[in-house]
């Protein structure tokens, strides 16, 4: 039995990068062999074990056999008389399939080393084509591996694929797994560079134009650091709310980047423009936010616009006032003790709508009030 490091583990450290999950493989072993020494068993699809102390995957080298279009649609073989060269051919990227022993010596059958200090993203072989998720992750390597390119060849294969109707047979929960990786990388719009260049954008999210703008905009995101909601609503905020709606559907979009990308794409556009609103306009554009009852997404959603807004030709280091300001206008608002305005208008046989109405319009008061200040503080300074 011989263990190897392999994968993501092995390319990071051959980059410089920090190595953050070890990934291992054990070649000349058996799942009863390496049960008897206490590695636990969690592999569903094929023998993947826990080591006993440290956590860490170890799975059987093995093989694997297309059975059916998708990614589910492969026989796997894992035996003793399975080698290291076998296992790393069924990987995606040559990056991805170097090897390290426990002395450190690398085996590296399909050229790994050389596509890293060359920067391209190549596949093994064309066993790649088998697994429509590859085309998902190498996307997402763009975007991760900014100054790498994908092998023309590679790029040819993926758009074969995509004619061939393999990317169809993707199941939502996985497109939306690896879209949000993707969208956390270092330059998300490679990402969706690589997906629209083999074709697989118009499959996966026809909904999306992805021009010049969205990727400056998608890329200010990850510059401001923006997680992960922020950066759905900076994909789809030109989007109609229909047209949004059967996005998040179709991809069973988790409700918090639902939510936020919604309000983005709805008020964006009054947001940018709140300068010019009055106290009554900035309460009403704040109740449309669900502000007060939800201010870290609202603090969100005005991240998503300054994003928007920096996205714009030439404006990347401009500032974005509106932010402030509404967070400013918002804080104002809460300051309004809506208990004590509730019980004096119900001390006067008011209710409901009534209540409702008293609170808006003390808030209201509040928000001219603190506008008033800080334009009087501006002219003294």
């Amino acid at each position: 039995m011989k263990i190897y490091r392999v994968g993501g583990a092995v390319r990071d450290a051959l980059l410089g990068l920090p190595v953050r999950d070890n990934d291992w493989v054990v070649v000349g072993a058996t799942p009863e062999a390496l049960a008897a020494e206490g590695y636990l068993p969690v592999g569903k699809d094929f023998p993947v074990f826990l080591h006993p102390k440290t956590r860490e995957e170890y799975a059987l080298a093995r093989t694997e056999r297309k059975t059916a279009q998708g990614y589910h649609g492969f026989a796997v073989h894992a035996a003793p008389d399975v080698t290291l060269e076998q296992d790393l051919a069924r990987r995606d990227l040559t990056i991805n399939a170097i090897a390290q022993d426990a002395d450190g010596v690398l085996t590296d059958p399909y050229g790994g080393q050389r596509d890293i200090s060359a920067r391209v993203l190549r596949h093994v072989t064309n066993a790649f084509a088998e697994d429509p998720v590859r085309i998902l992750r190498v996307a997402r390597f763009a975007a991760r591996f900014t100054d790498f390119s994908v092998a023309p060849e590679t790029l040819q294969l993926m758009r074969d694929m995509v004619a061939a109707g393999e990317v169809d047979a993707l199941v939502p929960e996985r497109v939306w797994q690896e879209l949000a990786r993707g969208l956390m990388e270092r330059q998300p719009s490679r990402m969706v560079e690589v997906l629209r260049d083999c074709g697989a954008l118009a499959k996966l999210l026809p909904e999306v134009d992805a021009g010049p703008h969205l990727m400056r905009v998608l890329d200010m995101a990850a510059q401001l650091n923006a997680p992960l909601p922020v950066r759905f609503a900076c994909l789809t905020y030109e989007l109609s709310h229909e047209l949004g709606k059967g996005l998040c559907q179709r991809l069973r979009v988790p409700t918090d980047c639902r939510e936020i990308a919604d309000v983005v794409a709805r008020e964006h556009g009054n947001i940018h423009r709140s300068a010019e609103f009055n106290a009554a306009a900035l309460v009403r554009l704040l109740e449309r936010c669900d502000a007060f009852r939800k201010p870290p997404r609202f603090a969100d959603i005005l991240l998503a616009c300054e994003c928007d807004a920096r996205g714009r030709l030439g404006l990347s280091e401009q500032p974005y006032p509106q932010r402030q300001r509404l967070l400013a206008a918002l804080a104002a608002a809460q300051s309004v003790p809506t208990y004590e305005v509730a019980a004096a208008a119900e001390a006067q046989g008011e209710s409901g709508a009534k209540i409702g109405e008293r609170v808006h319009a003390a808030r209201v008061a509040a928000v001219a009030a603190a506008s008033a200040l800080a334009t009087s503080v501006a002219a003294q300074t």
